[in-house]
């Protein structure tokens, strides 16, 4: 629980500090997507040092941090259709998580609001669907 909320606040914290010293929102679908798209100069250089403090806070966390249950770990097909779902919902949705879920509900967005929710309900029906899978169908 603890982890949770330091990880929170530190969410918090970035998406606050990137808005407040760069007047940005934090979306990592669209620092990505700008990231990969042929800009140079500061707008590149600060959206590539972003993705670099993800993937080496995600490496410092790994190294720290005790291993998850590997049953909780997914197969490479698995996370590869995962990733496939998550990019196709976060361009219908006009964004990710992120995005909507901490700056746009926080900007008080209704399209925010309705895609948190949407975010949340799809979520709790794959877990559902995944563990009525797993019990051989709840039967």
């Amino acid at each position: 629980m603890l982890r949770g909320a330091v990880g929170g606040a530190l969410i918090g914290l970035s998406a606050s500090l990137l808005l407040v010293l760069n007047g940005r929102v934090t979306g990592i679908s669209g620092i990505l997507n700008t990231l990969l798209q042929p800009v140079a100069g500061v707008e590149w250089a600060w959206r590539a040092l972003f993705v670099v403090g993800l993937l080496a806070g995600g490496l410092v966390a790994g190294a720290f941090l005790p291993s998850p249950d590997s049953a909780a770990i997914p197969g490479l097909p698995t996370a590869i259709l995962a990733g496939i779902l998550v990019g196709v919902g976060t361009r219908l949705g006009n964004g990710c998580t992120s995005g909507h879920g901490v700056c746009g509900l926080s900007r008080l967005s209704v399209r925010s609001l309705i895609a948190t929710l949407t975010f949340i309900a799809t979520g709790a029906v794959a877990v559902l669907a995944m563990r009525g899978l797993a019990a051989g169908g709840g039967s």
